[in-house]
């Protein structure tokens, strides 16, 4: 099992960047009203997907990430695979949503 983490700009390289397995990263504000409908969903994915590291990036508090990787818009939600991005999606979505746009969707069997 995952669990959420809270990433800054200092550990940002070691968690995300340099990670073994794929990294979700939820880019959100404490004022965002669908910043905060999402993070049940979040928090969900964290507790469900072994397969998969899941961080939060409070952009009030490290706008230098934001910056980096051209945030305009949240929720900005941001996989990284093998140190770069590879999927993002911006804006609430319904969980299958998400994770079918990111390309997590799980196949089930027939």
């Amino acid at each position: 099992m995952s669990k959420l983490i809270h990433v800054t700009e200092a550990t940002f390289e070691a968690e995300v960047l340099l990670s073994d397995q794929p990294v979700l990263v939820d880019f959100y504000a404490d004022w965002c009203g669908p910043c905060k409908m999402l993070a049940p969903i979040v928090e969900q994915m964290a507790s469900e997907r072994a397969d998969l590291k899941v961080a939060k990036v409070n952009i009030d508090e490290q706008p230098a990430l934001a910056e980096r990787y051209r945030i305009r818009g949240i929720p900005y939600i941001a996989l990284f695979q093998d140190g770069k991005l590879s999927r993002q999606a911006i804006g609430y979505q319904p969980k299958a949503t998400l994770e079918a746009n990111l390309g997590l969707a799980k196949v089930t069997p027939a």
